[in-house]
């Protein structure tokens, strides 16, 4: 804890909880936190710090909101897939107000950073398969009446295992002794090469983001209405995961820097 006051002002919690070293981030923060959710947190951060709740409990809250998006898409119709966007962007909203309230009480933890990483797999993997049962049509239908369960499931492995390659990159060295990597700009970019060019392409047609809630969602809120769209979201899902695993090994990523 620190002395700071316990009802900041606005421009109070911008100055310490919004610092450049996090909206300046070149990867790690989300284009719509950009847009326009960081000008709205600080006012729902200064409700949570006029309460006794932890930042870690604030990343619960965006846990159980995120694990929430994918259920919604079980309500057939407009309704479940306009809640799930909905959910998708309340879960980035609490996800930059848990971080605030943790920067304001100088309560920065590794059990933070775990939660914080527990919720986004959580979200993100129970998406897919939640789409999966909507195009089945359960619970009216049974799951072994369509294929697209078993799609939703797959794609549910190869989203989970993209995340996880972000996270083993950061094991790797960790393991190796090596620094952790600055989150600047053409880090995450091959060396050199046709390779390198390719990858920058990426950076104007991001098909790597499609799979975070928030590009999903609206995803699935343009395509979802067709059977077709879970079998292209797959056929994205494994180019996106060969063409991950190549720009990590031709990176500098993985090298002696």
């Amino acid at each position: 804890m620190t002395d700071r006051p316990a009802r900041p002002t606005i421009t109070q919690i911008r100055e310490i909880s919004q610092p450049v070293s996090v909206t300046g981030r070149s990867t790690s923060e989300h284009w719509i936190a950009d847009l326009y959710l960081r000008r709205i947190s600080p006012y729902l951060t200064r409700i949570l710090l006029r309460t006794s709740i932890s930042a870690n409990g604030v990343t619960w809250l965006m846990i159980i909101t995120g694990a929430s998006i994918g259920p919604a898409l079980l309500i057939q119709g407009w309704v479940g897939i306009a809640l799930a966007i909905f959910l998708s962007q309340l879960q980035m909203l609490i996800d930059c107000c848990d971080g605030e309230v943790a920067r304001w009480r100088n309560t920065k933890s590794p059990m933070g950073i775990f939660l914080d990483k527990l919720g986004h797999y959580l979200a993100e993997g129970l998406l897919p398969l939640c789409l999966g049962l909507r195009l089945a049509g359960w619970p009216t239908e049974p799951i072994t009446s369509s294929i697209y369960p078993y799609f939703g499931a797959l794609l549910a492995i190869l989203v989970i295992i993209n995340k996880g390659l972000n996270d083993a990159v950061h094991v790797a060295r960790a393991f190796s002794g090596l620094n952790k990597i600055q989150d600047a700009k053409g880090v995450n970019l091959p060396i050199k090469g046709l390779l390198r060019s390719i990858r920058k392409a990426f950076n104007y047609l991001p098909a790597q983001r499609m799979f975070h809630s928030v590009e999903f969602t609206i995803f699935v809120a343009i395509f979802g209405s067709f059977s077709q769209s879970l079998t292209i979201a797959l056929g994205i899902a494994v180019f996106v995961t060969l063409g991950h695993i190549t720009a990590i090994v031709t990176s500098s990523k993985l090298r002696n820097t």
